[in-house]
């Protein structure tokens, strides 16, 4: 593999792998994983890091072919069943989001992840550079939850979630949680955050003694599950996206900070 230093790309550009996220092949961070792969080649030359600028006068090709031309930017609802893993590639084998909407959409890319039986609204987009930018908690934009959990909780608990709560060690930001209803030895109650660390229901519901049996998202920012059927999918009309993202982007500036790795990968 050629060194990256001797590659030629001009020096101005975009890098590599937001060039790849925003032709929809990809998110981001498989970009880079790809790139570390050897599956990348910029003007036939193989790629050994995603520390790479390029312009519109580079050839960039992935597994042998031509990089996709940037499409309109799309955005899809999906009603994600419980059972189904949100990743295009499963080492266990396991039924994946886009195996069951393959026939249905184009290449898509999530906006974040939700666990395997967490069931709920799960937005899908061909443009990975608009994932990333939702999933940012720099975006400020609240995911709400109902969980059905066995146990009792007292509401002063769930207050107290207000202003943050640490358990075993990993910090998670406010929330904003209540009690639906009481429904014999289980309970619902309402989420509402807006990171979404790995399992973070799930763990503060354990930290409070409740264990959670059924989760499901309700939204994230503006896009309302609604009367979506489970295992259906419905694209979010351009002028509503626009819409949506002038409004939730209001205030955000061009290029986000950079989350920490430990944050980029999120699913609740």
């Amino acid at each position: 593999m050629a060194d990256s230093s001797t590659q030629g790309p001009a020096a101005r550009g975009e890098r590599i792998a937001k060039v790849m996220a925003r032709a929809g092949l990809c998110s981001r961070r498989d970009a880079e994983r790809w790139i570390e792969e050897g599956r990348v080649e910029v003007n036939g030359i193989v790629l050994t890091t995603p520390a790479l600028m390029v312009g519109p006068q580079d050839r960039v090709e992935v597994d042998g072919k031509p990089l996709p031309e940037k499409q309109d930017q799309r955005l899809w609802r999906y009603h994600k069943p419980s059972g189904l893993v949100v990743s295009h590639r499963d080492e266990k084998g396991r039924e994946t989001v886009f195996d069951a909407l393959k026939e249905q959409l184009p290449r898509v890319v999530s906006v974040g992840r939700l666990d395997l039986n967490t069931e709920g609204l799960l937005l899908l987009t061909n443009d990975g550079e608009l994932a990333r930018l939702l999933e940012l908690p720099a975006t400020g934009w609240v995911r709400r939850y109902r969980v059905r959990a066995h146990g009792t909780v007292a509401p002063e608990a769930l207050a107290g979630l207000k202003d943050g709560v640490t358990v075993d060690g990993i910090h998670y930001g406010p929330i904003t949680a209540s009690l639906e209803k009481v429904q014999g030895s289980n309970c619902w109650l309402t989420f509402a955050l807006r990171e979404g660390k790995n399992r973070e229901i799930k763990r503060v519901c354990e930290h409070l003694g409740l264990q959670v049996n059924r989760l499901i998202r309700t939204s994230f920012g503006p896009f309302q599950l609604g009367e979506l059927k489970r295992g259906e999918v419905e694209e979010i009309a351009p002028s509503v996206l626009a819409d949506q993202l002038g409004r939730g982007m209001a205030g955000q500036s061009a290029k986000p900070k950079k989350a920490p790795r430990a944050d980029r990968r999120r699913h609740t």
